[in-house]
């Protein structure tokens, strides 16, 4: 059976998706590139980093801010991907990214790229973001069931059921694999505050023709 087809607008394009994409899926058809850390083709959508943010209007000039992973295209949607209201949102959550995970290097790619050279807030040492990913690829590819989240806001971990390794558990490292947290930044903080990637130039940053300081296009793949 057709799908039915879906009318939208993103950042002043008129696009075409099927019913049932998201508005993350259906920019990258058309090459509109929306920077994301916790989604993952073949998994389900969770929307746990937040990064990939964008402004979503219909008309009626009430806008909002949502996960274009988890979120559907509708008919007559307006969309913006790098709106100021984008661009400041994703920059705090950036910031707090870092902040809750400084020795990820994923994260701290795209806040340099964003123009963050300091992150404001305390700094813990650790190396997950609770991008939820380990998860998702134990239930839904592994079918091992091993991993879960604990505790809750801030206290908030990733741990096997009663912290023992589970016997449905296969030892694939699937969960390594794709976790963010494996990839360490080249050299850690050195400064309290400060980012992996200030050492490089600025020019470094700059892929568009107009020399937009932190774009995401295809030349900057973040």
């Amino acid at each position: 059976m057709k799908r039915k087809t879906i009318n939208l607008t993103v950042d002043d394009k008129p696009i075409e998706a099927e019913e049932g994409t998201t508005i993350l899926l259906a920019a990258r058809q058309y090459g509109i590139h929306i920077p994301t850390i916790c989604y993952l083709e073949g998994l389900s959508p969770y929307g746990g980093c937040r990064i990939c943010v964008v402004e979503i209007g219909g008309g009626n000039g009430k806008n909002s801010l949502d996960t274009s992973c988890t979120r559907q295209v509708q008919e007559g949607m307006i969309v913006q991907t790098q709106s100021p209201r984008v661009v400041r949102a994703r920059k705090m959550i950036a910031e707090l990214l870092v902040a809750s995970a400084p020795n990820v290097k994923v994260a701290q790619d795209i806040a340099a790229r964003m123009g963050l050279m300091k992150v404001r807030f305390p700094m813990d040492d650790n190396r997950c973001i609770l991008c939820g990913l380990c998860i998702r690829m134990c239930y839904e590819q592994m079918d091992g069931k091993a991993l879960g989240f604990a505790g809750r806001g801030t206290g908030r971990w990733v741990t096997m059921p009663f912290q023992k390794r589970p016997e449905s558990c296969r030892l694939c490292r699937g969960c390594e694999y794709v976790c963010p947290g494996t990839i360490v930044p080249c050299q850690g903080i050195k400064v309290p505050g400060e980012l992996c990637g200030r050492c490089r130039p600025v020019e470094e940053y700059r892929c568009c023709p107009n020399s937009t300081f932190g774009c995401f296009c295809e030349e900057n793949p973040l």
